[in-house]
């Protein structure tokens, strides 16, 4: 399993979607964002548009856990991404700790080549509210989780990967 993490716009998901289409298709795309506005509707058509036939597309906004388990042995994935995810699961005022763990679990036992995607939100400036701090929390800690159980780990810097592990 493979773990690329970056900024806004630093290219992670572009990225990985060329280590995922380096395998044999068919691929699994699994998707964690919900259309809550025009501009996520927007973004998520530009990654929609990105993927041709050898696709499969999964939404998974609350339940990662179950898509990722449900995947045929050997097909290689792409899971974009894990901070939307926790930001569902948070708004949805889920138990945070337990649906990471969770979610490490299976991220630790892959059954073909896994690409997973996520923002990397801890490098700023401290958020001026506490849901964005527990946000950001939130989000480092399922970082270092995952990248505990991922064979490598990418970061995204101005659309170049830096191998972290």
């Amino acid at each position: 399993m493979t773990l690329v993490i970056g900024g806004a716009r630093s290219g992670k998901s572009a990225y990985a979607e060329r280590l995922v289409t380096a395998c044999p298709a068919p691929w699994a795309y699994i998707a964690t964002a919900q259309a809550y506005d025009d501009e996520m509707r927007e973004r998520i058509a530009l990654h929609r548009s990105r993927r041709d036939e050898g696709w499969t597309t999964i939404d998974a906004p609350l339940d990662l856990v179950g898509a990722i388990e449900a995947l045929p042995d050997g097909r290689p994935v792409l899971i974009d991404c894990l901070t939307l995810w926790l930001t569902n699961h948070m708004l949805a005022e889920h138990d945070i700790e337990a649906e990471c763990r969770w979610l490490a679990d299976v991220l630790s036992r892959p059954r073909g080549p896994w690409f997973v995607v996520s923002n990397e939100v801890g490098q700023g400036i401290v958020p001026d509210n506490a849901l964005a701090r527990r946000f950001r929390d939130a989000a480092g800690r399922l970082h270092q989780q995952v990248a505990a159980v991922a064979g490598t780990v990418l970061l995204m810097v101005a659309g170049l990967p830096l191998k972290v592990k």
